[in-house]
């Protein structure tokens, strides 16, 4: 299993930078692998973020969320890595990433998690 790199991800100037405004971007189509069997997890991100400086080009944020296709990891650690990533590469004001996986089992999991970090 590979491990996703962040260096995929890039930016552009972020057109408006003295305003705050909300970008959302939906990736319906989000895949990774679960570690404990191999089985393809299916989910729907959700990635919402106030600019400051740059913001994410999305063919780039494409191409680096298909990385996980191929990539071993708990719905969590996921969720984090990609917050972690987006956040070193774009230095937002702020931004929440929400992972909708689809049921399995019976059992749906949504994961979400923000920044900046909530250190209570």
């Amino acid at each position: 299993m590979t491990e996703p790199k962040r260096d995929a991800l890039e930016t552009f100037d972020n057109p408006c930078p003295d305003r705050d405004y909300e970008i959302e971007t939906v990736c319906p189509e989000f895949t990774s692998l679960c570690p404990m069997t191999g089985q393809p997890d299916f989910g729907t991100l959700t990635i919402t973020y106030v600019p400051d400086k740059t913001c994410v080009e999305l063919k780039s944020l494409k191409l680096y969320l298909q990385q996980y296709r191929n990539h071993g990891a708990f719905y969590e650690k996921v969720t984090n890595t990609i917050l972690d990533d987006l956040v070193a590469v774009t230095q937002p004001r702020r931004m929440t990433v929400v992972a909708d996986f689809t049921p399995r089992g019976g059992i749906r999991t949504s994961v979400t998690v923000s920044y900046p970090f909530d250190a209570g």
